[in-house]
């Protein structure tokens, strides 16, 4: 035990001797606090300078968390600003939509069903929020005189117009309003066999369709929720 006054001691060990005998006070002064290590945190900065050092800190967060996140789509005049919606000119050629022609076909024959061979309101109906980029369209009514005739595969089915592709690579731009456009859907029929039993499907006969541009003056995307209402057109 160490014998010096008290105001020579440590704190520590007056505080000891005052609650302990003097053995077992010098033994919890040795182990328990001049012994004891001090472990220290390498990267830990000075009083001084904590506030710099936490908003350095807070600053890599910030950056982490802007490569880890999901970049910021592009807005609607961005994607006309790059030219997104254009179709360049080597890409309009009509027998590069042919095969996507081939596949609306399917795609609206699955939509219909079987009012493929009624029409009717049901067909409207279904026809009012198909998507028609793919369907091969002609223009049979217009109120402007010169694009009756138009007829090519749609390539973008805008809200307010029809751009197609015509058979001589031309791209059309044909506005909705007051438009009629006209396409035909080739109908599967069963071919009789010998002795009265159905044969194979042969496309023999195609169902024509007449849609009225102003009743589609809606994204494809938006069409799909809407639910079609039968009115009579004063235009046309």
């Amino acid at each position: 035990m160490d014998i010096r006054p008290e105001k020579e001691q440590p704190i520590a060990a007056v505080l000891l001797s005052r609650a302990h005998e003097p053995d077992e006070a010098s033994r919890i002064l040795a182990e328990k606090i001049q012994q004891r290590p001090l472990f220290l945190t390498p990267s830990s900065p000075p009083p001084s300078d904590a506030r710099a050092a936490r908003r350095r800190a807070q600053e890599k967060k910030k950056q982490h968390r802007k490569k880890t996140l999901k970049p910021k789509p592009l807005s609607a005049n961005e994607r006309r600003r790059l030219g997104l919606y254009d179709v360049p000119r080597q890409g309009q050629k009509y027998a590069l939509f042919e095969p996507l022609h081939q596949l609306w076909l399917g795609y609206i024959l699955e939509i219909l069903g079987g009012e493929v061979y009624t029409g009717g309101e049901g067909a409207a109906a279904k026809l009012a929020s198909a998507d028609f980029h793919g369907a091969l369209v002609e223009v049979v009514r217009s109120r402007c005189v010169s694009r009756v005739g138009i007829k090519g595969i749609v390539v973008k089915d805008s809200k307010f117009a029809f751009e197609v592709v015509t058979r001589r690579n031309q791209l059309k731009l044909v506005p909705k309003e007051g438009t009629v456009f006209q396409f035909e859907v080739p109908v599967p029929v069963k071919t009789a066999g010998d002795g009265g039993e159905e044969g194979s499907e042969e496309q023999t006969s195609s169902m024509v369709f007449r849609i009225h541009g102003e009743q589609f003056q809606f994204r494809s995307a938006d069409r799909a929720s809407r639910k079609f209402r039968s009115h009579f057109s004063k235009i046309l």
